[in-house]
């Protein structure tokens, strides 16, 4: 439920701190005092559209933080869908609005989007107003009023719809297929037949590249050896690197015996003239090694070009080719049974299409034996909220088959006796609405796993018999969930658990809003006020002291 709410710099309040408790709590004071900032705060926080007018004048930003606590599990289950923790029992949301018209939402001090809170808030919170009756005024909610009552088969018609639905989409997507059939069946057999004969090893592009590389500079490779080699061998005329080493060895190891040192000298060259002798060694074999084939060349060309080709259509490595091919052998088999799979779909889709139809059958039935009892239940409400003459009824239509059956469910009233029922956008005021919502609301009050019921100004156009009427009413819904009431009528106030006052001051040029919380004097002295207008006299403050006495 909602346990607190913050406001700062939102239109004519400065700063509020508000504690709501358990029951009926009840928010009044004059016309202007800022009790509708109260309720758009609220919508503000839980995600709903909020404009830079929000913000108090001269302010930077305005926010807003409300903090629930005593979760429902659906409301930690949808946190825990949507990546938030919810460990405790406790959740904080705030939204700050800047000057410039820019907002940030935040859950538990993560932030995120307001779509995502408006997913949220419906779990939290439902708002009531004189114009603000949504879910009645359309009909695709009302259904859930019948649903919250407890309906038998609900979860095994939706479970048989989600394997409806699994099965249609497999069989669309193979009819999808077999429509051109023939086109994908041709083109994967040429694509097979491309990549089978091209035999494509893994590692054979660098090879051939390396090769391409080789044989287009093999005249310079074989210049460049020739060179190293005669360099070592010599010719008639110069003497090669081998013998003038050699030479040189021979003359150092004459002398050796005469210096010590010159031994090391000597080891050196020998060292030398075998490293010389393994380089010449090496360039002989690597010459014999180039090659150079015009037809050769034109071989490996060729080769290399089809990878070209192939990257661009099946991968850029032999890796990602031969994939390809494994996934097109996949699909080409796939396409030529899928005539066998698209008969089994068939048969198992006209099976799970008629189980699905005998449960939405029998879900609808249950469903009307519920309107039944709600519709009885409502008008009882109803005669009780001085609407004694309404008529409510539940209307059916066979729709198409949805997640939630084939019941297509409106609510229909007569105000007037004679007239036919209609829609209720077409016939109900705003304050009949809301007494419809209470009404209703009376009714599926313990099934309802929403914690905090929000009515504003639901004794518009009532006064009287009915006003105190409709407090009672509250004050009943009261014992299952937490509802907060702005209300005009002394009548409702003097039933609250907790009575919040709404009152505005003017200092230095502005407006200043304040809310406070009444103990007994207080809440005398304002149910007086709100009956007696301008003037407050005794017998006033009598009458208002037998009210909150008489509850």
């Amino acid at each position: 439920m909602l346990k607190a709410l913050n406001i700062e710099n939102v239109a004519v309040i400065e700063k509020a701190d508000i504690e709501f408790s358990d029951g009926l709590n009840v928010l009044t004071g004059e016309t202007g005092a800022g009790k509708s900032i109260i309720v758009d705060s609220i919508n503000a926080v839980l995600g709903e559209r909020a404009s830079k007018e929000m913000v108090r004048h001269g302010a930077e930003s305005a926010n807003v933080t409300a903090y629930f606590d005593v979760l429902s599990g659906d409301v930690k289950e949808k946190l825990n869908d949507m990546g938030f923790e919810s460990d405790d029992d406790t959740l904080i949301i705030s939204r700050k609005i800047s000057s410039a018209g820019k907002s940030v939402c935040r859950i538990n001090g993560t932030v995120c989007t307001a779509s995502m809170v408006r997913e949220l808030s419906p779990l939290l919170v439902n708002i009531h107003g004189q114009h603000d009756s949504q879910e009645l005024l359309n009909p695709d909610f009302h259904y859930k009023f019948i649903d919250m009552l407890g309906v038998e088969g609900l979860s095994e018609y939706k479970e048989k719809f989600r394997e409806l639905i699994t099965v249609r989409r497999r069989l669309r997507e193979l009819t999808k297929d077999a429509d051109d059939k023939d086109r994908q069946l041709e083109l994967l057999e040429y694509e097979i037949k491309e990549l089978e004969e091209s035999d494509i090893k893994e590692g054979e592009w660098d090879e051939l590249k390396n090769k391409r590389n080789l044989m287009l500079n093999s005249q310079n490779i074989i210049s460049a050896l020739n060179s190293l080699i005669s360099a070592f061998s010599g010719d008639e005329e110069i003497s090669g690197i081998d013998t003038v080493l050699n030479t040189c060895a021979k003359e150092i190891e004459s002398v050796s015996k005469v210096d010590g040192e010159l031994k090391e000298l000597f080891s050196k060259l020998e060292e030398l003239i075998d490293g010389a002798e393994s380089v010449k060694d090496f360039a002989s074999s690597m010459l014999s090694s180039v090659e150079y084939s015009e037809s050769e060349l034109e071989k490996i060309e060729e080769r290399l070009d089809m990878y070209y080709r192939f990257s661009n259509k099946y991968g850029k490595t032999e890796r990602e080719m031969l994939l390809y091919l494994e996934n097109a052998r996949a699909r080409r088999n796939s396409i030529i049974n899928s005539d066998e799979e698209i008969e089994r779909l068939n048969n198992e889709y006209d099976r799970a299409f008629s189980e699905t139809v005998s449960l939405a059958e029998a879900l609808s039935e249950s469903r009307k034996a519920v309107a039944k009892k709600l519709e009885k239940a409502v008008c009882e409400e109803l005669k009780m909220l001085d609407m004694p003459k309404i008529q409510f009824v539940t209307d059916f239509e066979r729709a198409n088959l949805s997640s939630t059956g084939f019941d297509k469910i409106e609510f229909l009233i007569s105000t007037n006796v004679g007239e036919p029922p209609k829609p209720l956008s077409k016939i109900a005021s705003g304050g009949e609405l809301s007494r419809i919502m209470l009404a209703i609301k009376n009714v599926v009050a313990a099934k309802d796993s929403v914690a905090t019921l929000i009515f504003d100004e639901i004794d518009t156009g009532v006064s009287g018999k009915a006003s105190r009427k409709t407090g009672y009413s509250l004050k009943r819904v009261s014992t299952f969930t937490q509802v907060l009431c702005v209300t005009h009528s002394a009548q409702i106030a003097s039933l609250a658990d907790s009575h919040l006052l709404i009152s505005k001051k003017f200092e230095n040029g502005r407006t200043y809003t304040s809310v406070t919380e009444l103990d007994y004097e207080g809440r005398k002295k304002e149910l007086a006020r709100i009956m007696g207008g301008l003037e407050i006299t005794d017998t006033i403050l009598k009458s208002a002291e037998e009210l909150l006495k008489g509850n």
